[in-house]
């Protein structure tokens, strides 16, 4: 376990936001990227979540509609990793793992890829 303040974690999320490649990024729509402590029930198992429609569920989507949510978990990610360095690898697998579900591939298909 490792211990960051929240403006910390933020800043390293946004680090590693921007290390991720313009294909991946490019296609999202109307998604915004949040920081929070931990999941509502306040557990430590959950790292991120997609909060919305994916793209390929989307029949009828457009103006008006609330942006999905890609939501990182600060305390279970620093629950988990050992040194900054894991903690930039887990925040990174959990950034790809959440913007893949916008995409529509389930976990089943990010367990193959090696994301999950």
């Amino acid at each position: 376990m490792i211990e960051m303040d929240a403006d910390a974690f933020d800043a390293l999320v946004t680090d590693e936001l921007d290390r991720l490649p313009d294909a991946m990024i490019d296609g999202l729509d109307n998604v915004v990227f949040v920081v929070e402590d931990r999941p509502e029930d306040g557990s430590l198992d959950l790292l991120g979540l997609y909060d919305g429609l994916a793209l390929t569920e989307r029949d009828r989507y457009g103006v008006g509609e609330l942006p999905d949510r890609i939501i990182v978990y600060r305390e279970p990610h620093l629950e988990v990793c050992e040194s900054v360095d894991d903690l930039r690898d887990e925040v990174h697998t959990t950034l790809v793992h959440e913007i893949a579900h916008f995409y529509g591939i389930d976990d089943a298909r990010l367990h193959e890829l090696g994301w999950a």
